[in-house]
């Protein structure tokens, strides 16, 4: 997929170690969904005194419609800059499903059982968004649709494609990267990449 032409990292900050790319790659881990239900499920569960909170890309999209411009940040080291998103902000789900007291961690879900340790400030952040759109367009099967969770502040795989919603957790619960050694916060402005050592890897989210 094509993105606007300001992507010279020359007059757009970026991240260290990242070089930006005209195209935005097609990267994940698994195979890509085929048949999906309607309407898409997205479920809150975790530490919600052993209940769950069950709702869809349908119902979420009857709030307000956020759009994001944002750039999209791989561990690797590539960079896809002014990606332009819509959907509902996340915070919209924590509205919903609220954190129970003291809670600060999260693991985000995508298909498959794929899952990424982010925290409930990193859902609140005003550029976090589930997203339906990308480009104006829905988004492709490849890209995530019918929803994936965009986190710009953090490396890709944080956000996953196909999202599924999330589990309120204690602080010692890792995601399938961080399992294997992928940074437990992974902000990419402070280049936390990895927390083993070793060269990047392409991240598959």
């Amino acid at each position: 997929m094509a993105v606007p032409d300001s992507t010279s990292d020359q007059d757009h900050p970026l991240p260290p170690g990242q070089k930006a790319r005209p195209d935005l790659p097609v990267r994940h881990y698994g195979p890509i969904p085929r048949r999906k239900p309607d309407p898409w499920p997205i479920a809150v569960g975790g530490q919600l005194a052993d209940r769950t909170v069950t709702t869809s890309v349908a119902e979420l999209l009857e709030a307000p419609a956020t759009g994001v411009t944002a750039d999209l940040h791989c561990a690797s080291g590539w960079s896809c800059l002014d990606l332009e998103w819509e959907g509902v902000p996340a915070a919209t789900l924590l509205e919903i499903a609220p954190p129970p007291p003291g809670v600060t961690d999260v693991l985000v879900y995508g298909e498959y059982g794929y899952s990424a340790n982010v925290t409930v400030e990193d859902l609140r952040s005003p550029q976090a968004l589930i997203a339906t759109t990308l480009g104006g367009v829905p988004l492709s099967a490849e890209h995530g649709a019918p929803v994936r969770l965009v986190l710009p502040h953090l490396y890709c795989w944080k956000g996953p494609k196909w999202f599924r919603g999330w589990d309120y957790v204690t602080p010692d619960t890792l995601g399938f990267w961080e399992a294997r050694g992928y940074h437990r916060v992974g902000n990419c402005w402070l280049e936390q990449r990895h927390t083993l050592p070793g060269p990047p890897k392409e991240d598959l989210i």
